[in-house]
């Protein structure tokens, strides 16, 4: 388990296992919301998905809105775990990067991309008007292209990226690359596709 996520569980109704983990109860609800956007998706879209009853998800959660976001923290959980993971195979700051747009590539086709991005979805269906959803994404992009501006900057300091390049303005432009990746993935994109978008990105770091 996650060093990140400590076990919890909520209980079940009668002929059910008394105990039901709140991390693969989330996870099936990111599913949902991410498919579905906040506003389509209904308490019994997430009863059927997270196989719970009503009265386990209220006493769980406050209403709709507190399962989104407890299913929006997961998911960040998540994610950034399997980007680390990703990143830390690269043995320059070049090939880190590269491994940073490939791992966003390989989430932009295929059920995953067709899913699409919570992140991204929430941006543009609920930021507007929820303060509380608004800083959760302004927080997880602002870490997202401080994260690339990092990788950038190791990669000047090993001598695979040029010192020319201006890492700030550089991670601007593969943050919007990155989240637009997600929004065209769920347009039914190939791998191929996704693949050829991180050459033609890995360009503006020679």
């Amino acid at each position: 388990m996650s060093k990140f996520s400590p076990p919890h569980s909520i209980a079940r109704g009668p002929g059910r296992p008394r105990e039901y983990d709140m991390n693969e109860a989330l996870d099936k609800a990111v599913r949902v919301f991410s498919e579905r956007g906040y506003h389509a998706t209904s308490i019994t879209d997430l009863t059927d998905a997270m196989e719970l009853s009503q009265g386990s998800i209220y006493k769980a959660f406050k209403d709709k809105r507190a399962v989104f976001l407890a299913a929006f923290d997961r998911y960040k959980v998540v994610r950034n775990e399997r980007l680390a993971c990703a990143i830390e195979s690269g043995k320059t700051g070049l090939e880190r990067v590269r491994n940073a747009l490939t791992f966003y590539a390989d989430s932009s086709y295929g059920a995953e991309g067709a899913q699409g991005c919570l992140v991204v979805g929430s941006a543009t269906e609920l930021a507007i008007f929820d303060e509380e959803v608004a800083r959760r994404v302004e927080a997880s992009f602002a870490r997202n292209e401080a994260l690339i501006a990092e990788l950038i900057e190791q990669g000047q300091a090993d001598g695979s990226i040029p010192s020319r390049i201006d890492s700030k303005a550089t991670s601007r432009l593969m943050l919007c690359l990155l989240q637009g990746m997600r929004v065209v993935g769920k347009t039914g994109r190939t791998r191929e596709e996704m693949a050829s978008v991180v050459e033609v990105a890995m360009r503006t770091l020679v």
